[in-house]
C-alpha cells in the first residue's frame, strides 16, 4: 500500500481533532476541523456510535500514524523495537516516532509541518553531523548536528523558513541556531516533551490483542 496522497484535512476530521499536519494553515481560520466539525463523507454528520474498546485502540494507533506519517507495516516494526527495549513500551514508541529525523526538523521549525520535513529531507537539503542524510525515517542520537546545506540556505524556501524559524520555540531536548539553520539533539526526549495528545497505553493494548 502506498503513501496516502488524499487531503490530510480529512485525517484530522476523521479523528475529531486537529493534528497538525498542514503546518500554519491548522492555526488559521482555513483549518478545515474548525469549518466542518464533523467526520468526513456523506455519513459525517450522522448520529455518532459509541465506540468499542476495540474501536478507541484502533483509532488512537491510527491517530498516531497519522501524526508522525508512517504506514502500518513501519510503525509495527516501531512497537516491536519499543517492546524490546527496557522501560513502558508505549513511551518507547513515541520516543522513537520523535526521534525520527523528519520529527526532530519539524520540532525545530525548520519546516512547517512533518510531511514537508520528509520532502525537504527526501530533496537532500540536510545534513546530519556533516554527512548529508535524505531518509526521513533516519533516528537522531544525543549530541547529532542537523544543518540545513549551505547551497540550501541561500534559496528563497529557507530564507522564508528563517524568517518563521524565529518565531518558534523547540522543545528542551532540542536547541536551535536559527542564524545558521543548524539544530542539535541535547538529549533524548522525555514523555512530557511529547505534545502530540496520543494515548499510547491503548496501542499497546490493541497489539496486545
Amino acid at each position: 500500500m502506498g503513501r496516502y496522497t488524499a487531503s490530510v484535512c480529512r485525517q484530522c476530521r476523521r479523528e475529531g481533532e486537529k493534528l497538525f499536519l498542514k503546518g500554519d494553515r491548522c492555526y488559521s481560520p482555513k483549518c478545515a476541523i474548525d469549518r466542518k466539525p464533523y467526520g468526513p463523507g456523506q455519513h459525517g454528520q450522522g448520529r455518532p456510535r459509541k465506540p468499542t474498546e476495540y474501536g478507541l485502540q484502533l483509532r488512537e494507533k491510527q491517530k498516531a500514524k497519522r501524526v508522525y506519517g508512517v504506514m502500518e507495516k513501519q510503525f509495527h516494526n516501531y512497537f516491536e523495537k519499543a517492546e524490546r527495549q527496557s522501560g513502558i513500551t508505549g513511551e518507547n514508541l513515541l520516543i522513537m516516532l520523535e526521534r525520527r529525523l523528519d520529527s526532530v526538523i519539524f520540532r525545530l521549525g525548520l519546516a512547517a509541518s512533518r510531511k514537508e520535513a520528509r520532502q525537504l529531507i527526501g530533496h537532500g537539503h540536510f545534513t546530519v553531523d556533516g554527512k548529508k542524510v535524505d531518509i526521513p525515517s533516519f533516528l537522531v542520537k544525543p549530541d547529532q548536528e542537523i544543518e540545513v546545506k549551505a547551497r540550501s540556505k541561500e534559496s528563497a524556501k529557507f530564507k522564508e523558513i528563517q524568517a518563521q524559524a524565529a518565531y518558534r520555540n523547540p522543545p528542551d531536548w532540542l536547541e536551535l541556531d536559527v542564524e545558521n539553520l543548524r539544530g542539535r539533539v541535547l538529549a533524548l526526549p522525555k514523555r512530557e516533551n511529547i505534545e502530540a495528545t496520543i494515548e499510547e497505553h491503548l496501542i499497546v493494548e490493541l497489539y496486545s490483542r
